[in-house]
């Protein structure tokens, strides 16, 4: 069974937006749409860029160095230049705060 741990407030992230968390080492980009919550690697799949810094437009975060567009929900890549997508993580809101599960 997947161990969640706490990456942030609810207050912390306001819909629309993203942070980077570091969970047992790894950077995970965490987003707030419409008051749900969604996990993704941090590192863009086309050449490492911070996709928790990229602006998100609904469910695509674009990544902020080449513009990779890739689904918060899924993991899944919606846009060149990456041709892969990245890995998704399960989240819940629990006691004011978002938790993440890395398996």
């Amino acid at each position: 069974m997947a161990e969640f741990r706490r990456v942030a407030s609810i207050n912390e992230i306001p819909p629309g937006k993203g942070i980077v968390a570091e969970v047992d080492s790894k950077k995970i980009a965490v987003f707030n749409v419409k008051g749900v919550f969604y996990a993704i690697d941090n590192i863009c799949a086309h050449r490492g860029g911070p996709l928790g810094e990229g602006p998100l437009r609904g469910t695509t975060v674009n990544c902020p160095w080449h513009g990779s567009g890739f689904d918060v929900t899924s993991g899944q890549v919606l846009g060149p230049p990456a041709s892969t997508g990245v890995t998704s993580y399960s989240t819940k809101v629990e006691e004011g705060g978002i938790w993440v599960a890395l398996s």
